[in-house]
């Protein structure tokens, strides 16, 4: 019977494949948003990273009712949905028929 140490090539291997499993469960992890009810929510972080805006504009969306926000507390969450359809109910189209 041989006797494996941290040098063994064996050992090595999985230690690296070890490695990049925690890599890719912590990216998983960092983009991981869960359901409730069929529910997405999202943080204020999440929304300006989706919309590309910042925070102040986030704040002055909601003071203007132009997206509804949830609160608990001092913690401020979106309904994914509502985001969606705040975009679509604002789609401004280009196109024009040339009929």
């Amino acid at each position: 019977m041989d006797l494996l140490t941290n040098e063994a090539e064996e050992i090595i291997a999985h230690q690296e494949m070890i490695m990049r499993l925690k890599s890719r469960i912590e990216e998983i992890l960092k983009n991981y948003r869960p359901v409730m009810n069929g529910e997405i929510y999202l943080s204020g972080e999440d929304v300006c990273k989706l919309l590309h805006i910042s925070k102040r504009t986030l704040q002055q969306y909601r003071d203007d009712n132009i997206l509804p926000y949830i609160q608990i507390g001092g913690k401020i969450i979106y309904k994914e949905t509502d985001i969606i359809i705040a975009l679509e109910k604002n789609y401004i189209s280009n196109k024009t028929d040339l009929l």
